[in-house]
């Protein structure tokens, strides 16, 4: 039977696995909301067309398959823009489906018209490919160009536009095609690709993995898991991919912020990077903690665009294409022969876990407001095994690279880009993936944590079981740092300090959330538990110290170098 347009664009995102929905509904396309709910789909309309986009990332990032968010005509899609321009840095595959006039609208000379601007062109520069409707029996090859796109190299968004005189219309269209049917699916190496790599592996006397975002966002733990112990070795993470792989916690380090992994980077003589671009915080693979040993290393890249081989450093072997396919290659060709641990591997696991554990024991305590790192470490201790941590903010974000006692399986941020306020439209998102069954945490600075505080009626309105931990110091507190380097203490601080008068406890509770206000250490870990067991939304307001929060950030030098211009 003959189709709307509307309900041809569900069908064809359903063909992907596509089963959520995102935006405030723009006219055009209320009979699209309106058929996806009837046809079991997730709709969410948050309170900002930013925030929907965010959100769907979050989905794309917990479920490894493209994510769909709508924006109306002319200023919705404006208030798109910051998330399709994170979608693009941090490689997300988003679909942003745009509303627009009718082409006839368009297309006359005419001045003062509503709600209109060219919205296409305006995208071009931040998306892998731009298009507009036509004519309605251009839906299928559109959209499923938009999909080939998004899913097909290095991930990203894509944006496609329809006119309100298309999207009514009628086809007579055959049942949608099965990805595999129109796009590369499940790219895998070739034979003696592969043979090769587990050669080297096998040769090498301190392998390492370097594991990135790309590993959580294809959901690619379990494969990764198998072969890291076929290889026996460490895995060290980028900032991107600080998700932790269940059953190799132990032997899981970050990247320049712990001793293991500096000491694992600087004897090792084979690494294979999985899922990263080797970018800026991992000095591209060939700068600080990878200059000693650089002669004697070996280099191995999974990556699934062939034009990134060998950009950022020079690479041994490249093993072109999708990640879930080769790296269950590599174990499997592995499998017959697994390696015997380097003798430093015990003593590098046993020194990561006393370093935690020291870190846990020396954060500054007994101060009122608390100490950031304190407050870190006793909101980390609390949180559930099988959660979903999210985490936003610029000091708050830094404290917590160093001093988390958690070892989450689902890590999200905003790593990349650095945007501040995805943190609360990432945890809707990554929820509303879930099913709202696990438990997720937002661990997130003030600051940050008001771009889109209006998510908190979301979450509370789908009774999601979120609690965001804020660290409150009424300020900008890198921003305050950056001041007080650059200008001295006592300088004036312009535009970085806002009302100390804000509870945002209390601002959660006006949004039906449960609240909780916390102003002393031993308080931080029984006021999250309530939070959890209340069943609510919740946000936890705690008040923390700000001059340590300006200016005692944990590691900020090694951070600072992945900044440092020229040397790289």
């Amino acid at each position: 039977m003959p189709v709307k347009v509307y309900e041809r664009i569900l069908q064809l995102f359903e063909a992907e696995g596509i089963d959520t929905i995102f935006g405030i509904p723009d006219p055009n396309f209320v009979h699209l909301f309106h058929l996806a709910e009837e046809r079991g789909w997730n709709v969410v309309a948050p309170h900002h067309e930013a925030s929907a986009g965010f959100m769907a990332e979050a989905v794309s990032r917990m479920t490894g398959k493209a994510a769909v968010c709508v924006g109306t005509l002319g200023p919705g899609m404006a208030n798109m823009a910051p998330a399709v321009q994170c979608a693009m840095v941090e490689n997300s595959p988003v679909v942003f489906l745009g509303g627009q006039r009718a082409r006839i609208t368009e297309q006359r000379v005419r001045r003062g018209r509503i709600q209109f601007v060219k919205q296409s062109e305006l995208f071009e520069p931040s998306v892998k490919y731009a298009a507009s409707i036509e004519y309605a029996d251009q839906t299928d090859e559109i959209i499923r160009e938009g999909l080939r796109k998004a899913l097909t190299g290095t991930p990203g968004p894509v944006y496609i536009e329809y006119p309100s005189h298309v999207i009514q219309e009628e086809l007579d269209v055959p049942p949608a095609l099965p990805p595999e049917r129109y796009r590369l699916v499940g790219q895998g190496a070739g034979a003696d690709e592969i043979a090769e790599a587990a050669r080297l592996i096998r040769a090498a006397e301190q392998p390492i993995l370097l594991v990135g975002h790309g590993v959580h966002t294809a959901r690619a733990g379990e494969s990764v898991k198998r072969l890291a112990d076929a290889m026996a070795c460490p895995v060290i993470q980028t900032s991107g991919g600080t998700s932790y792989i269940k059953g190799l916690e132990d032997r899981t380090w970050p990247y320049g912020f712990s001793q293991s992994a500096v000491e694992a980077v600087v004897k090792s003589d084979l690494c294979l990077a999985i899922g990263t671009e080797l970018g800026e915080p991992v000095h591209y693979g060939r700068w600080r903690h990878w200059v000693e040993n650089e002669a004697n290393r070996k280099w191995l890249l999974v990556e699934q665009d062939p034009e990134a081989i060998g950009v950022n450093r020079p690479i041994d072997l490249p093993l072109v294409g999708d990640l879930r396919a080769i790296v269950p290659q590599l174990a499997d060709a592995l499998a017959g022969s697994p390696r015997t641990p380097a003798k430093e591997l015990d003593g590098w696991i046993e020194q990561d876990a006393k370093r935690l554990a020291e870190l846990a024991e020396t954060a500054p305590s007994g101060m009122s407001p608390v100490h950031p790192a304190r407050l870190v470490v006793e909101a980390t201790k609390v949180f559930p095994a099988d959660g979903i941590m999210v985490r936003d903010g610029g000091a708050t974000t830094i404290y917590q690279w160093t001093y988390s006692q958690a070892k989450p399986h689902d890590v999200l941020w905003n790593q990349n880009f650095g945007h501040l306020g995805t943190g609360l439209p990432y945890a809707v998102g990554a929820s509303v993936a879930d099913g709202g069954r696990r438990p997720v945490m937002l661990v997130t600075g003030d600051s940050s944590f008001m771009f889109h505080i209006a998510e908190l009626e979301t979450a509370a309105r789908m009774n999601l079981p979120l609690v965001c931990v804020v660290a409150v110091d009424y300020a900008w507190g890198l921003e305050v740092g950056v001041y007080k380097r650059t200008f001295g203490a006592g300088s004036r601080e312009t535009g970085v300090h806002w009302s100390k008068n804000t509870r945002l406890d209390k601002v959660g509770e006006g949004f039906g959330c449960h609240g909780e206000y916390v102003e002393r250490d031993e308080d931080i870990a029984p006021a999250v538990k309530r939070a959890f067991a209340s069943g609510k939304t919740a946000v936890v307001h705690v008040a923390v110290d700000p001059k340590a929060n300006s200016e005692e950030m944990p590691n900020y030098a090694e951070f600072r170098t992945w900044y440092a211009e020229g040397m790289q």
